[in-house]
């Protein structure tokens, strides 16, 4: 049996107020979400409020976030398209059963990565390779979702395709839906930026205007179903519309696993995983962090893979950590994940008797949802400060986001790894090396090339910035071969190694060589500063064993040593 959550057995009469605001409020601005993020996930729109139930219960008990909201979001529902469509037909029992299969796969990832404890993977994808990702997902599921805005029933297809399609049926666009699907894409567009502030003008504070700001896709859903269903356009002029959703909760049932499907869908799994899970804990530590709170990357492993796998048993398709509802949940006074567990009370009451009530919704206003939220995903700041303090990762950034949205999500994906993968390789083989001095009347040395500083003749003191291993042991030795060259007066060589972590065979074998071969050119080899754990292994090595007289605690001692066995070596050649 599990233990009870820490929230639980701490929970205090006080929070609940908070807490049902909360539930009552995610709710409402579930609804809408989850019908049109099924749509886009290519799935009958019930399957999207089937994820907004048992995936909630379950993060509840074993997720760490107090604020977190679980369910369907737009990137994880065109992950989920884009690795389903060339298995099945869309909307189809066997896409169907795909998606839950998926869920089912997906959480069973995350769970066992929880139990292994693997949660420093919410570090493994940069910061702006996830914001290409996520802003080149946007702008795919923006223009895919223009067909069901103007009413034209088009093929799917890449963005150029679409846009092709949609130029040369221009002529087939239905007024109806066009007008509908763009009244409410601009009043969504409004209430995002300038509804709030309308709201506080005729007297709201400032956090109830911006609740009721966010809730205006729930508006839009009742204002336009009762549009369609007093007029009758739907019938009139063929405006297509969500029809009928079958009410009553879903049977629970184990997935039947299929192992020439699951062997198809283990990678997708394994991408929507880690992308969704390093976004969700991203989420939850900021609003975490707001509160002075703080969450455990492996339970959130564990949490969202619970989720996933109650969504599976429910019937749903992949969940995950979405940001706008969670910062709904967290500004509407969230107090624990009692808020999660009301909404998904109050999504079941909705299942179950009220479904009937989107039947007249139109799908253009689905497609206006869609498009406004994910919109709102693009991230133009981080590519702004990527520019502006490196380039290496402004370029991650661009490439994913070209890969996202010419090559496809999965492909863009893995372009996106193995760029950050290439950036973390190519800079540890590339090492930051710097020639050190001793600033005046002190024993701190800085970079030659940055501050003004004493140095000694005879002497070059180079700091190594990195660890030293297989991959960068050429690179460092051509380097300080280059610069012995152009210091020909050069008697000692001191590494100074405060920087290194870690010395390989490869690092080792290449320093016992540098030893001999500065040797014979009658250069001292000498070490200053190298960490306990890295000296430790070091002295255990021949070359450690030979060279203990010239390992040095400081670059201060080592550059007395130099000036002591100068002077020396001058008064024994003026005897001489």
């Amino acid at each position: 049996m599990l233990p009870l959550p820490d929230w639980l057995i701490r929970y205090q009469r006080p929070w609940l107020s908070g807490d049902l605001t909360a539930g009552l409020i995610v709710t409402v601005m579930l609804i809408p979400k989850s019908l049109a993020y099924a749509m886009l996930a290519g799935l009958p729109p019930q399957i999207g409020l089937y994820d907004s139930m048992l995936p909630l219960l379950a993060y509840a008990f074993l997720g760490s976030s107090m604020t977190l909201a679980v369910g369907p979001v737009a990137v994880a529902s065109l992950m989920t398209a884009s690795a389903l469509t060339p298995l099945a037909t869309p909307g189809s029992e066997s896409y169907i059963t795909l998606a839950v299969l998926l869920a089912l796969i997906f959480g069973l990832i995350l769970l066992i990565a929880g139990l292994l404890r693997l949660g420093f993977l919410a570090y493994f994808l940069s910061h702006p390779v996830i914001s290409g990702f996520i802003s080149g997902s946007a702008i795919l599921i923006t223009i895919g979702q223009l067909k069901y805005l103007l009413g034209i029933s088009l093929p799917g297809g890449s963005i150029i395709a679409i846009i092709k399609d949609i130029a040369y049926h221009f002529e087939a666009i239905n007024p109806q839906s066009a007008v509908i699907g763009i009244a409410a894409l601009l009043f969504l567009f409004f209430a995002r930026s300038g509804l709030s502030s309308v709201l506080r003008a005729v007297g709201l504070s400032v956090k109830r205007a911006e609740l009721l700001a966010r809730l205006a896709p729930m508006a839009v859903v009742i204002v336009s179903t009762i549009i369609v269903a007093s007029t009758g356009i739907h019938q009139t002029a063929h405006v297509v519309i969500v029809g009928n959703v079958p009410s009553g909760l879903p049977h629970l049932a184990v997935p039947h696993i299929n192992w020439e499907q699951t062997h198809a869908l283990w990678l997708p799994a394994l991408l929507i995983s880690l992308v969704k899970f390093i976004e969700s804990a991203s989420v939850a530590q900021s609003l975490a962090f707001k509160r002075g709170q703080r969450i455990s990357p492996d339970r959130e492993l564990l949490g969202i893979g619970a989720a996933n796998i109650a969504s599976a048993l429910s019937g749903g398709y992949p969940v995950t950590g979405g940001f706008a509802r969670s910062v709904v949940n967290f500004s509407a006074g969230a107090n624990t994940p009692v808020a999660g567990v009301i909404s998904a009370v109050l999504m079941a009451t909705v299942i179950a008797a009220f479904t009937n009530w989107f039947y007249y919704l139109p799908i253009s206003v689905l497609a206006a949802t869609i498009m406004v939220a994910v919109l709102g995903l693009l991230d133009w700041q981080t590519l702004r400060e990527a520019w502006r303090y490196d380039k290496a990762n402004t370029l991650s950034l661009m490439l994913t986001f070209a890969g996202v949205i010419f090559l496809g999500v999965e492909e863009g994906i893995l372009l996106g790894v193995a760029l950050s993968l290439a950036v973390l390789v190519w800079r540890s083989t590339h090492p930051h090396m710097a020639i050190v001095g001793r600033v005046p009347g002190t024993e701190h040395f800085r970079n030659i090339e940055r501050h003004h500083v004493d140095t000694l003749p005879g002497i070059v003191a180079l700091r190594i910035d990195e660890s030293l291993y297989f991959a960068n042991t050429q690179i460092i030795e051509e380097k300080i071969e280059n610069l012995i060259q152009s210091h020909a007066d050069t008697r000692t060589l001191l590494l100074i190694l405060s920087a290194v972590n870690q010395l390989d065979s490869t690092a080792i074998a290449m320093l016992t060589d540098m030893k001999k071969n500065m040797a014979a050119r009658n250069i001292r080899l000498q070490f200053a500063e190298i960490k306990g754990p890295v000296l430790g292994r070091l002295c255990s090595t021949p070359l450690g064993k030979t060279m203990r007289d010239q390992i040095f605690l400081r670059t201060h001692e080592a550059f007395l040593a130099h000036a002591l066995h100068t002077s020396t070596a001058k008064k024994n050649s003026s005897t001489v």
